[in-house]
């Protein structure tokens, strides 16, 4: 016996990451009925919590970027507003092989606003601020043409190769876990091309951005330059703290969440979609992809053909080793919020390491004096699109993190002083926007709008990080219940 057709009104969500909650709320608000299909047992996708040694932490994102108040906007209407907190002062470090510096006060993705400021200078030494500068003087079409180009190709052509090694591929690995020469510029940094055609040189663009980010987040009327890595912002208790608002708002608007129901199977129907999970059918007139992109591809190729064959890379296989130990010459914070990894540094095998307490004054005043939260990241993908084998046990990884943090920090950090350490592993989940990401993944959106009452979602078609999943969902939400 059939499953009854869908009923007028009804919208299916698949996956329970931010991209579905907030499909499942903009749905819901539109007056449908939602139900949300989870695969795991857990709800937030890559916003996520864990406890170690008795402290509830986020276990995957831990801010988001103040460039647009797409995220902020949300927190408002959720009513975590007043929990929206910047990070403390003191600003990122990197690691070069020659030792740790600061890096700079106003750039982005390692991309310094002004070659000459002290931090850059220091780092590029004089020649290379001299190289860097000339960017100002090359014309704007250098880099901004209509073709697709990489990260690495557009630093390199502006601001020469020292920019590329010793700012932009750290901060790059650190934040997407990949060589800058394999990402789409124009999907890692929306907006900076646009922005050089604008203003003109590259150092130009970055300050730009840069202010419309101090603004949004109300730093600007400090009237001091942002320091490095705070054109972000977090939220007080941990930005899960989104996603349990998030749960509860569905909730209240009598939205149905099942967990632990993977979809197996999508076609369609005269009147709709019909999804197939373990031991249920559901059928709906709205139906909105919010996985991953292999996984979106490999469910709708049947039933959108002209996508079939396309799924797009995986991401890299990312581990992240939380530390909390009772260490009081950290209370210094050596290394300010953190520190991101040159890839060619010597003896070091994480990408990036996070000094949690030393980021977050609501973290610290929780850890309790002399007590600490670091985290390390491992994982990425190299020049040849291969990702090199680092620690991989939880044993290998719990030893490599107290080498690399003793190293990065200065201060040895040993076994004994670990109160509790837990790992958590992202496999292939962070979008990977390689070169021709962003044009594949907007050919199989238009396919899949083109099915009609259909939507695909999240961070492989709107780009990496919270702000261009949010504002991308919404607008996406609301082509298709318009539709």
């Amino acid at each position: 016996m059939g499953s009854p057709p869908a009923k007028p009104g009804t919208a299916l969500v698949v996956g329970g990451g931010i991209s579905g909650l907030l499909s499942a709320r903009e749905l819901a608000a539109a007056g449908h009925d939602v139900t949300v299909l989870e695969a795991g047992p857990a709800w937030g996708g890559c916003v996520g919590s864990h406890t170690v040694a008795g402290l509830t932490l986020d276990s995957g994102a831990e801010s988001f970027a103040t460039r647009s108040d797409a995220v902020a906007g949300l927190c408002a209407e959720l009513g975590l507003g007043g929990m929206i907190v910047p990070p403390r002062p003191g600003g990122a470090w990197v690691q070069l092989p020659g030792g740790p510096r600061e890096l700079p006060r106003t750039g982005l993705l390692g991309i310094p606003a002004n070659p000459w400021d002290p931090e850059v200078r220091r780092t590029l030494g004089t020649l290379g601020s001299l190289r860097a500068s000339l960017d100002r003087l090359l014309p704007s079409s250098v880099g901004a043409g209509a073709g697709v180009t990489s990260v690495a190709a557009l630093v390199r052509a502006r601001m020469g190769s020292r920019v590329l090694e010793r700012l932009v591929s750290p901060v790059v690995g650190g934040v997407h876990s990949a060589d800058p020469g394999l990402l789409d510029v124009d999907m890692v940094a929306p907006g900076l091309r646009a922005g050089l055609r604008q203003h003109g040189s590259l150092a130009a663009a970055v300050s730009a951005q840069r202010r419309l980010s101090a603004g949004t987040a109300g730093t600007a009327a400090q009237g001091k330059p942002a320091k490095a890595g705070s054109a972000v912002a977090g939220l007080e208790g941990g930005m899960h703290t989104l996603v349990d608002a998030l749960v509860a708002d569905l909730r209240r608007r009598g939205v149905t969440l099942l967990a632990d129901t993977a979809a197996a199977s999508v076609s369609r129907v005269s009147e709709g979609w019909r999804v197939g999970a373990a031991g249920a059918t559901f059928n709906t007139t709205l139906l909105v992809m919010a996985v991953d992109g292999p996984a979106a591809v490999g469910l709708l190729e049947a039933a959108v053909p002209a996508i079939a064959g396309r799924q797009p890379a995986s991401g890299p296989d990312v581990k992240l080793v939380t530390l909390v130990v009772d260490k009081p010459d950290l209370d210094r914070r050596p290394r300010g919020t953190g520190v991101l990894v040159a890839p060619q540094t010597p003896g070091i095998e994480a990408k990036a390491l996070t000094h949690a307490t030393g980021k977050w004054d609501w973290l610290a005043a929780a850890a309790g004096p002399g007590r600490h939260v670091v985290r390390l990241s491992y994982g990425r993908v190299d020049g040849a699109s291969a990702q090199p084998r680092g620690p991989e046990t939880d044993a290998e990884l719990l030893a490599a993190a107290l080498r690399d943090a003793s190293a990065l920090l200065g201060v040895q950090v040993t076994g004994d002083d670990v109160q509790g350490w837990d790992v958590v592993r992202w496999r292939g989940s962070l979008p990977f926007a390689a070169v021709g990401h962003r044009a594949r993944a907007a050919e199989i959106r238009k396919a899949c709008t083109a099915a009609g009452g259909l939507a695909v979602v999240g961070g492989w078609v709107a780009g990496n990080g919270l702000a261009a999943v949010v504002a991308d969902t919404r607008e996406q939400i609301d082509q298709l219940d318009v539709a």
